[in-house]
């Protein structure tokens, strides 16, 4: 049994977000980690919403492409969803979509990675 702690890191992308159509979050550098998870938090909720969510990728963190392993997670814009990824390469962002509803929902956005 291996006693070396594996490494990890947990990380607040965007904090009280007001979504307006679209937000990407700032680009994160991933290389390291084998394995990262998104949390979407609504601190303002926005019932009859419909919230689309992406993962996307990048080799340089500046050209962006949806990731081909993670289908786009639709939710109404309440509560708090996860995201599981895997196989990102270097850098990852989440873009977040609404795409019906009158009301701008408030976000929350953390990234979890672990070696």
């Amino acid at each position: 049994m291996s006693t070396t702690m594996r490494q990890s890191q947990s990380a607040v992308i965007e904090r009280g977000a007001e979504l307006e159509q679209v937000l990407e979050t700032e680009p994160f550098e991933t290389a390291w980690a084998g394995e990262a998870r998104w949390y979407v938090q609504f601190l303002r909720p926005a019932p009859g919403s419909t919230v689309e969510m992406r993962v996307q990728i990048s080799p340089d963190g500046i050209n962006w492409i949806d990731h081909e392993s993670v289908s786009a997670v639709q939710s109404e814009a309440v509560g708090l969803l996860s995201i599981p990824v895997e196989r990102f390469g270097h850098w990852l962002r989440l873009r977040v979509e609404q795409k019906a509803g009158q009301e701008s929902p408030l976000l929350r956005i953390y990234l979890e990675l672990k070696e």
